[in-house]
């Protein structure tokens, strides 16, 4: 990841950045300092307990538009590109590619979030029907939202656990906001096991048995992935049973 930054002041020296507070302003120009070379930011509230940001700051920059934020905790700069130009020899792509697939850029390489991003119920997109929290997460569930309790939490990742030879926890903010998210879009509980049961038989023994996470199965791909055909192991010989998994 390149080690330097550049702000445009065509953003910087806009009206509508300079009437934001200061430390709101501190908060934006930091964000773009701990950013990989695509503009994401994975640790954004570290960064706001870092320079002594508020969470009133945060939710400024994201109601103005000047940051967009995933269900994953992951935000991304708007104008990132605008800001900044990446050698290719330097440049690394980023690795929340779930989320880049969810932007497009318009004419002057700012980023917008695409229809399909605007379809699905993302923080920026709930903005009016979210508050802010006290559990850690950027934003907490509203009272219309499904209630899960910790033992769905714990089904869904032993499970995880037990079919991918894994040790997640239950009680990480990332992955129990991830299935919130999916309860939120209408599945259930065998919806998970079942892309869980999918997933391991297509990946275990791969290369990509390292995406056996709750980040990725649980992501924006899960739709996609329920509806997947499951793919026979070799050693299968028939039945109902793929890669060791019954169905």
């Amino acid at each position: 990841m390149a080690q330097r930054r550049m702000f445009s002041k065509k953003i910087t020296d806009t009206d509508i950045f300079l009437d934001m507070p200061l430390s709101s302003q501190a908060l934006y120009f930091h964000l773009n300092m701990h950013a990989d070379d695509d503009g994401f930011v994975s640790n954004a509230k570290t960064v706001k307990r870092m320079i002594g940001s508020s969470d009133d700051d945060l939710k400024l920059l994201l109601t103005k538009n000047f940051i967009f934020a995933f269900e994953s905790g992951v935000v991304v700069i708007k104008d990132w590109k605008i800001h900044n130009y990446i050698r290719k020899d330097t440049y690394n792509t980023t690795i929340y590619g779930d989320e880049k697939e969810q932007l497009s850029q318009d004419e002057n390489g700012s980023y917008t979030l695409s229809p399909r991003a605007v379809d699905e119920p993302s923080p920026q997109v709930r903005l009016g029907k979210v508050r802010l929290g006290k559990d850690n997460n950027i934003y907490s569930s509203s009272n219309d939202e499904p209630h899960i309790d910790l033992k769905t939490f714990k089904e869904i990742i032993s499970y995880l656990n037990e079919k991918a030879g894994t040790k997640y926890r239950a009680s990480g903010s990332k992955t129990q906001r991830l299935i919130k998210a999916r309860f939120n879009d209408g599945f259930n509980d065998e919806d998970f096991k079942k892309v869980i049961n999918i997933k391991v038989a297509e990946w275990s023994g791969t290369d990509m048995a390292k995406y056996l996470r709750p980040e990725t199965l649980f992501g924006t791909k899960f739709e996609s992935y329920l509806n997947q055909e499951v793919k026979k192991s070799k050693t299968n010989k028939g039945g109902d049973s793929y890669g060791g998994l019954e169905f």
